[in-house]
């Protein structure tokens, strides 16, 4: 389970969720800390990655080309690192459902509160 963390979600989040959420990381380890919305998107469609983000831009992209990938859309506005990475255990199961579902009809977007 592969979450892509955006720019606007500090780096530091990738080490507290690690263990329920390996293979990820964020955007500045990649090369993208400066990239466009666009071609973050380009890169966690092609590498198989989730985006979380507090940016509602993202939702736009969903709308137009639909997933993957599938988009963790952080509603409870900016949030420390140490409460992200709490909201992302407390809604793993939730979180987890979301990414496996690969059928047409499934959700592009996951809004937590």
């Amino acid at each position: 389970m592969k979450l892509l963390f955006d720019q606007n979600i500090s780096y530091r989040v990738v080490k507290l969720v690690k263990a329920g959420f390996p293979n990820s990381t964020h955007i500045s380890s990649i090369g993208l800390a400066n990239a466009t919305d666009r071609s973050i998107w380009n890169t966690a469609k092609k590498e198989g990655f989730t985006i979380v983000t507090f940016d509602q831009d993202y939702l736009e992209f969903a709308a137009l080309r639909g997933a993957p990938p599938k988009i963790i859309l952080i509603r409870s506005g900016n949030m420390g690192t140490l409460a992200i990475a709490h909201l992302l255990d407390k809604y793993r199961p939730r979180i987890m459902e979301f990414m496996l579902d690969q059928t047409p009809e499934g959700m592009a977007v996951l809004e937590l509160p």
